[in-house]
């Protein structure tokens, strides 16, 4: 087992942050869209224009093909996040706040931690599988304590977009150790493409979409930005310190969605939030610190 160095953890924790801030408005930006055009549209659409993205990247490239081997898991990033993750989150945010959304996915870090362990034979120290748990409770104490913990229909599709995104985002970094973070996702997005044709064609023909350009602009950020270059920073992220480690980071990402609630959605923001958010940064900080082999 090879120790990540200090550098490639430094460098992997930028990238990560870069990729969770982009992830961070995800949600907002799915809410403000799916008030004006249906959730198969939006979940449908964003796919397909980040595939499109995806694709001409490929080709302008030159971008290696995978090997066979390569495909069977780039089969798995694209049921985890660009089938299963979007899709989860969009019907759910239809019935959900944002803010709601955004305490609840906060337990993504620890879902990435263990499919990274799973999936990349990663050996986290006990100290920092407390952390991560320490970090989660916090954030479960959170959503409890703003209401948002209340099991609801919705919560179940959120539960089911964290597993599905946990084992896209480890697969991911696996494989953007050898493709490149933009060739992966690319790569997922074109070979879900397919699904997604017949039934898109279907809805436009159908149910041709009209909304005003708040909603568009939440379509065009989710499928530009949450589909496709967020995954370049974030996968190259996780690669280079680590998926438990650098996944870590993601404990920042609901305390930014709800300040991106806040201020698209007009959703409250209160001192709780700040507070949790400052408890949850000093937890990311400790948690950093503790050796990660892969």
């Amino acid at each position: 087992m090879q120790a990540i160095t200090r550098n490639e953890e430094q460098a992997g924790l930028l990238w990560g942050l870069v990729g969770v801030v982009a992830f961070s408005l995800t949600l907002p930006f799915t809410r403000l869209a799916v008030e004006h055009l249906e959730p198969s549209f939006v979940a449908l659409g964003r796919a397909l224009v980040a595939a499109a993205c995806g694709g001409l990247y490929l080709w302008s490239s030159k971008a290696r093909w995978p090997s066979a081997a390569e495909f069977r898991r780039l089969g798995l990033v694209a049921l985890g996040v660009v089938l299963g993750f979007p899709f989860l989150t969009t019907y759910a945010m239809h019935n959900l706040p944002a803010a709601h959304g955004a305490v609840v996915t906060g337990l993504l870090p620890l879902a990435t931690a263990v499919a990274g362990v799973v999936l990349a034979k990663e050996h986290p120290k006990l100290l920092f599988w407390l952390f991560a748990a320490l970090g989660g409770s916090l954030v479960v104490v959170f959503a409890l304590l703003q209401g948002g913990g209340r099991p609801q229909a919705a919560d179940f599709l959120l539960i089911g977009a964290i597993i599905a995104a946990s084992v896209g985002y480890a697969e991911g970094a696996k494989l953007s150790r050898n493709l490149g973070g933009l060739a992966v996702i690319s790569w997922a997005l074109v070979l879900a493409t397919p699904v997604f044709v017949g039934p898109m064609l279907w809805i436009v023909a159908h149910h041709f979409p009209s909304a005003p350009a708040s909603a568009w602009a939440g379509f065009l950020y989710i499928s530009l930005v949450s589909q496709f270059w967020g995954f370049m920073a974030w996968y190259r992220g996780l690669a280079l310190g680590g998926i438990a480690r650098v996944g870590q980071t993601q404990l920042l990402q609901p305390f930014l969605s709800l300040l991106g609630a806040a201020l698209l959605l007009g959703e409250r923001l209160d001192a709780a939030t700040l507070f949790f958010a400052v408890a949850i940064f000093a937890v990311v900080a400790l948690g950093r610190r503790v050796p990660v082999q892969r």
